[in-house]
């Protein structure tokens, strides 16, 4: 079975506030789990929103002309 993570776990995985984290959940930006009362995020939901928003840096030959 996956590992379940926190809100705060997912906050100190992403490198941000705890507030942060609390808003993508809100928002539905990331997959979770109700647990009771409880959220948890499963650790493939962070790895798919990281890989969902990672930008890969330009290659200098391919730079657009302003």
């Amino acid at each position: 079975m996956e590992r379940l993570l926190t809100v705060d776990q997912v906050a100190e995985r992403l490198g941000t506030g705890v507030r942060f984290a609390r808003r993508l959940v809100e928002e539905r930006r990331i997959r979770y789990v109700k647990v009771g009362r409880h959220v948890r995020i499963p650790e493939s939901a962070v790895r798919d929103y990281l890989a969902a928003h990672t930008v890969e840096p330009v290659r200098a030959g391919l730079r657009r002309a302003a």
